[in-house]
């Protein structure tokens, strides 16, 4: 299996950097150097943002600070550590769910946090580098150990780096790398007129 092979096959042109963009879990332990992290990071800060708010924020380690990285690894369940582990950069997205300027609900927060993941996402992916995020992450142990405050909410893990020979993962996670990349078809989800009802220009 090779990088090309795992590329996307829109049904309509989009930009090279998407199409190449996927979710490993076979990553190198070659080091991201720091010019690359900060690029990647300054991605997510030019991400847009109700009020522009930019409620994220991210918990970072990498494998040169073992006991920092060893802090986050531990914040995922056992079935994304079995992976990320091999990952040089791991990170952990959290959001603020109230809106400085007056304290309120932020509604939007997940989805703010979402956009600047996805730069991020396209950064790394520009850069050679690959990014799988992930749900599994155990969100208590996240708010203990790295004193997040209430008012803040651990969502996601990331594991940053650079594509490794898929035969360093189990075989479950082998097969699951390989297998088809199926999207749903545009009709399905940009609809027109009313709910269901496919866009004219679909």
């Amino acid at each position: 299996m090779t990088e090309s092979s795992r590329s996307a096959r829109p049904d309509h042109p989009i930009h090279e950097a998407l199409v190449r963009r996927w979710s490993p879990s076979a990553f190198s332990s070659r080091s991201v150097p720091a010019g690359d992290l900060r690029s990647i990071f300054e991605a997510a800060r030019w991400a847009p943002s109700s009020y522009n708010e930019q409620p994220w924020r991210y918990l970072v380690a990498t494998r040169e600070t073992p006991e920092r990285y060893e802090q986050i690894l531990k914040c995922l369940v056992d079935a994304n550590q079995a992976w990320a582990k091999s990952a040089p950069v791991l990170a952990i997205g959290c959001v603020h769910l109230k809106f400085s300027r007056n304290g309120r609900p932020n509604g939007v927060a997940l989805h703010d946090l979402g956009a600047a993941s996805s730069y991020l996402t396209f950064e790394a992916t520009a850069r050679g580098l690959f990014v799988h995020q992930m749900a599994g992450i155990l969100p208590d142990r996240v708010r203990l150990q790295f004193g997040v405050p209430e008012d803040y909410q651990p969502v996601t893990g990331l594991a940053i780096g650079y594509l490794a020979d898929p035969q360093d993962v189990p075989a479950d996670l082998r097969a699951r790398d390989a297998a088809p990349r199926e999207r749903n078809a545009l009709s399905t989800f940009v609809f027109e007129g009313g709910w269901g009802t496919p866009s004219s220009f679909v």
